[in-house]
């Protein structure tokens, strides 16, 4: 970014340094097209802040553009061959800081086939990975290639003597299943809407969203995926938007079964109870509350609304 301000050297650093942000930011647009053509599919690849993406796109195409004023951040899935697990999955949550690549790119790796100890390893690994490989030059295609090559191994790694104290005692972590009730002033945004059902299919997290005012989301999964949903929920714009209850379980031993068990949605989908009021954006709570009540969740909707439904 230019400034006017006099002094001949002063200025030459200050446009020096705005040219090599400009030329990273080239460079990140350039990968992140290349990640859109080669994984087209949402479920492949999806850059979950487009409005980060818009300003580097900006900052890339113009030396008088501002600098973004966020990483832009995104989601790679990969699917290794995992023996025993027809659907194995991991996720990458991805963000290129303002200087990658001169600097390595933030990756957390994510699959409810890992313990918590064997994702620690794993995300460990992969960060000594980065460090030794990732000098100046784009690296998200080799360390998607890496997770591909190397995630199965951490599924049945038998952790090394001196942890399995640590792993004995934290056990009850490992697999936590949690149930967020989210609360906003109103949902009415489209794209909004469509975001919510997209990230909990992502996610694989169940529950419902009711749009309209006041705005109602609850979604159920793993821990670290309802975390990941509420991260990206609140970094949207919103006029009030708020966790009104949490609900956490740890489940022993943490398979498919067990965190099917726990669920009381099958799927997440939206919901609308008779809309009505000048927008037709005002929801019937009475058939929210009968609604809840069939889930078994009644008792929900006073700490929504601070009445007794009925």
């Amino acid at each position: 970014r230019r400034c006017g301000r006099p002094g001949g050297s002063w200025r030459l650093g200050a446009e020096a340094a705005g040219m090599a942000s400009r030329e990273e930011a080239e460079v990140q647009v350039s990968e992140l097209e290349l990640l859109s053509s080669m994984f087209p599919r949402r479920e492949e690849f999806l850059v979950t802040d487009p409005l980060a993406l818009a300003e580097l796109q900006l900052a890339a195409a113009s030396e008088a553009a501002e600098m973004p004023s966020s990483k832009v951040q995104f989601t790679l899935n990969v699917k290794p061959e995992v023996p025993g697990a027809s659907m194995a999955e991991f996720s990458m949550v991805c963000a290129l800081p303002f200087k990658y690549p001169t600097v390595p790119p933030e990756i957390t790796v994510r699959s409810p086939l890992l313990s918590r100890s064997q994702q620690i390893q794993l995300n460990s690994d992969l960060k000594t990975y980065l460090m030794q490989n990732c000098s100046g030059e784009p690296c998200m295609l080799s360390a998607r290639e890496w997770v591909k090559d190397h995630a199965s191994a951490y599924v049945d790694r038998e952790l090394s003597s001196s942890s399995v104290t640590t792993s004995n005692a934290s056990q009850s972590e490992d697999v936590i299943f949690t149930r967020l009730w989210i609360y906003s002033h109103h949902i009415y945004n489209k794209q909004k809407r469509k975001n919510i059902i997209e990230w909990a299919k992502e996610l694989s997290l169940s529950g419902f969203s009711m749009p309209g005012k006041p705005g109602v989301v609850c979604v159920e999964g793993l821990q670290s995926n309802c975390d990941e949903f509420w991260s990206r929920v609140r970094r949207l714009t919103w006029k009030r938007i708020l966790i009104r209850h949490r609900e956490d379980v740890s489940l022993e031993g943490g398979g498919h079964a067990e965190i099917q068990k726990q669920r009381k949605f099958s799927t997440l989908e939206e919901k609308c109870f008779d809309a009505h009021g000048p927008r037709g954006n005002h929801m019937d709570l009475g058939q929210l509350y009968q609604f809840l009540e069939q889930k078994g969740c009644a008792d929900i909707f006073q700490m929504y609304f601070g009445v007794e439904g009925h």
